[in-house]
């Protein structure tokens, strides 16, 4: 009967959400500026919230109590502050400016904005590439997540890939009916539902153990490691703890979901109130989530491996099965606002970015919704056929995909404020560190290459093996992430002060009258 009760509160959960993406559905226009941004007239609350609740993932629910649960509670540094005081101040030097240039110029993606700038349909056409190359592992991970939780919280009655099936249905069926303000409504509910019952879930844990002290003097007295409780460990070095918060905050700024938000403000006063309260939203979130993974660490009763998610347990363990599995269905449902915008913003690049510069630029409207609406379900599709092999953790799944779109930031940064810029430099800039970041994630097979041409390399493979293990392994503690948006800064910068521009680029395309914004 648990098993049920469990199923029934997660899928009408889902289902509530669904109507609600209903409902907005007949209140949308049929056109693409209000399909994919809401006709750019989101206020303070829905902007602060859809974003906030697009950004909270498996990532967030599962990875960062995991992290905390096995290495301490200094996670939050890195996710609930570092990442939070970079976010918003991206939020306003790359956000702000976007936002001033999509009321002057009608942009509804990055790719349209960087390609109108520079004068090429390649470049639109490699920011979309780059961007849908990094938004499928995204997506994966929410299927991931939704599949060990509900595997978990069910003690396997359902297992890993109905959980995954269930959340990729939901997702197909909310984009391919709903668009940006369906979306940023059931956000704004579900982001407002998983604060609250963070918090509650915290309380009702702390309440059963007896307290944060006797939590904490527990932990104390069980920690693995003298480290697990103090600042800094042999995993938490400050460069990790840097690199990571850097990379997090400036793929955040990249994603294609959050990014498209920026255009979506109805006007700058909202946004300079969203990025001021955003820090804040994520201290009262993260606080609770990864202080529940750290206390969890000393609790003899979870037991966890490393495999899966250690906050079903804890719920499992220590709350009623009808409060666990409401957290999870809200965990779930925040999975799938992830999910959904990261689909709906995917389409966007597809078709406006991909299909219609280079297949067909006199495609209709309808022929493109219809394009963008089978894009979704191919897209969702073949990212769960690939989370059924499960091929990494949460968290590493994550960080590549965080790392990735970080490449990205820098060349557009410098491309809004950096006049001289050329279509040479930003496109130097992000091929570069893409192709070293990509090289970097693949350096296991890269190195598989190298090993199968042994016999004809003969004493060349360890040095070749050791040179390009020691290349895409970071510099001395910073991560691949990291040097690989150093090497895009710097070729975009150095490329562009060796180049002319191109014929067809407009240089004050980003200064001249942009000042004039409006719209208090």
């Amino acid at each position: 009967m648990s098993v049920a009760l469990q199923v029934g509160i997660v899928v009408g959960y889902l289902v509530i959400a669904l109507l609600v993406g209903l409902y907005a559905y007949r209140l949308t226009d049929r056109s693409a500026e209000d399909f994919y941004l809401a006709s750019r007239t989101l206020g303070t609350v829905v902007l602060l919230f859809t974003t906030f609740a697009t950004l909270l993932s498996a990532f967030t629910f599962f990875a960062g109590p995991n992290v905390a649960y096995l290495y301490g509670p200094e996670w939050i540094l890195v996710m609930g502050l570092m990442d939070g005081i970079i976010f918003a101040i991206l939020w306003y030097v790359i956000g702000y400016k976007q936002w001033l240039l999509g009321r002057q110029y009608g942009y509804v993606t990055v790719g349209e904005m960087l390609g109108d700038r520079f004068g090429s349909r390649r470049l639109r056409g490699l920011v979309a590439g780059v961007s849908l190359l990094w938004l499928f592992p995204y997506v994966m991970l929410q299927q991931v997540g939704a599949g060990t939780a509900l595997e978990a919280l069910t003690e396997g009655a359902i297992s890993y890939g109905v959980g995954a099936g269930l959340i990729t249905l939901f997702m197909i069926a909310y984009v391919v009916l709903a668009g940006m303000r369906g979306i940023a409504w059931t956000d704004t509910l579900q982001g407002a539902f998983m604060l609250v019952t963070t918090w509650v879930a915290l309380l009702w844990v702390l309440a059963a153990i007896g307290g944060p002290s006797a939590a904490t003097a527990t932990l104390r007295e069980t920690a693995a490691t003298a480290e697990f409780l103090s600042l800094g460990s042999d995993y938490y070095t400050p460069q990790w703890m840097l690199s990571t918060a850097i990379t997090i905050g400036f793929g955040v700024a990249m994603f294609p979901q959050v990014n498209q938000r920026f255009f979506a403000a109805g006007s700058k006063t909202v946004l300079k109130r969203s990025f001021v309260l955003w820090p804040i939203l994520c201290v009262l979130l993260f606080v609770p989530a990864f202080m529940l993974g750290t206390w969890a660490a000393g609790l003899e009763a979870v037991e966890f491996t490393g495999d899966g998610n250690v906050l079903p347990l804890i719920l499992a363990e220590y709350t009623p099965t009808w409060f666990a599995a409401l957290v999870i269905a809200g965990a779930m449902a925040a999975m799938m606002s992830s999910s959904d915008s990261m689909l709906l913003s995917g389409s966007s690049y597809f078709t406006r970015d991909l299909y219609r510069p280079f297949v067909d630029a006199d495609a209709s409207s309808r022929r493109e919704d219809l394009i963008a609406r089978v894009g979704v379900v191919v897209f969702a599709v073949a990212a769960f056929v690939a989370s059924l092999f499960n091929p990494a953790t949460l968290f590493e799944i994550g960080d590549a995909a965080f790392s990735g779109f970080a490449q990205l930031a820098l060349p557009l940064l410098i491309a809004l404020y950096w006049r001289r810029t050329t279509r040479a430099g930003i496109t130097a800039g992000i091929v570069g560190s893409q192709a070293f970041y990509l090289s970097s994630v693949f350096v296991g097979a890269i190195v598989g290459v190298i090993e199968f041409f042994d016999p004809v390399l003969g004493g060349l493979t360890p040095v070749l093996t050791a040179l390009v293990t020691t290349v895409f392994s970071g510099v001395v503690g910073w991560t691949p992430g990291i040097v690989g948006m150093a090497l895009g800064l710097v070729l975009t910068v150095g490329v562009s002060a060796a180049t002319s521009p191109a014929a067809t680029e407009r240089r004050a395309r980003y200064f001249e009258g942009v000042g004039a914004e409006g719209g208090d």
